[in-house]
């Protein structure tokens, strides 16, 4: 089980950091392809904006993509060194201001200012007790039209396998359901939900779409099953990364 100690553990000292986050985007092609073929085409009406807040950005694997898009940026991981990392590879950016936290704490950003709050590949490896503290803030956070982006786990959802969840080290009690309870109980509206088959042919993960009410007038919430992710991947690889290669 994923707790906080084992995600300290894992990216402040286990984990080597070699390519500085890109050895997850191999699949893709590299990070580029991997922003600008499937993550960006799922934000994009919600880029570019003022403030972003991103939770757990690591070695700037993201951070490398949000800054072009945002006047204002703050980012908070439980590594100091990851941090330590950013602050050295963004210190050209004086707009972009990363802070250390305890793993579940937001108190470092300041309420009702952010339009995105954004993470990925991050907080599918917390469970139910850190999410819950996270969502709570996160709606804390964002403006009246602000809206969140974050990828978790859906390894407690109907008909996942939790061995292969398990292999990828997702949090066993989370699901999509958990996620729109909890964003409901803020207040909050799920706008696009998207459960996806990560690793394999079952849906481990989950990418939620949330903010505010006023951030989604008129606009219900739309669920989605995604099993065709690796398919998605490999298109991603075969016709975006050359494109995007340096």
């Amino acid at each position: 089980m994923p707790d906080i100690d084992w995600n300290h553990r894992t990216w402040d000292a286990t984990h080597g950091w070699e390519k500085d986050g890109d050895e997850w985007s191999v699949a893709w092609g590299g990070a580029r392809s991997q922003w600008y073929g499937s993550i960006l085409p799922r934000l994009h009406r919600h880029l570019p904006t003022t403030r972003i807040l991103e939770i757990a950005p690591g070695h700037g694997r993201w951070t490398q993509f949000l800054l072009p898009l945002c006047v204002e940026y703050v980012g908070v991981d439980l590594s100091a060194a990851c941090i330590e990392a950013c602050r050295g590879r963004f210190s050209a950016a004086p707009r972009a201001r990363f802070f250390t936290n305890d793993g579940k704490s937001l108190a470092m950003a300041p309420d009702a200012c952010f339009d995105l709050v954004f993470s990925l590949d991050s907080l599918v490896h917390v469970e139910a007790d850190v999410l819950a503290e996270y969502t709570w803030q996160i709606c804390q956070k964002l403006t009246p039209t602000g809206v969140a982006f974050i990828h978790h786990s859906n390894a407690a959802g109907e008909g996942c396998d939790i061995e292969e969840a398990r292999r990828g080290f997702r949090g066993e009690s989370v699901s999509a359901a958990l996620m729109r309870e909890l964003v409901a109980d803020c207040g909050h509206v799920v706008r696009v939900q998207e459960e996806l088959s990560w690793m394999g042919a079952s849906l481990t993960d989950c990418f939620t779409l949330f903010g505010p009410p006023s951030a989604f007038p008129g606009a219900g919430t739309t669920l989605l099953r995604n099993d065709q992710l690796p398919r998605e991947v490999e298109i991603v690889r075969r016709f975006h990364a050359p494109y995007a290669a340096d």
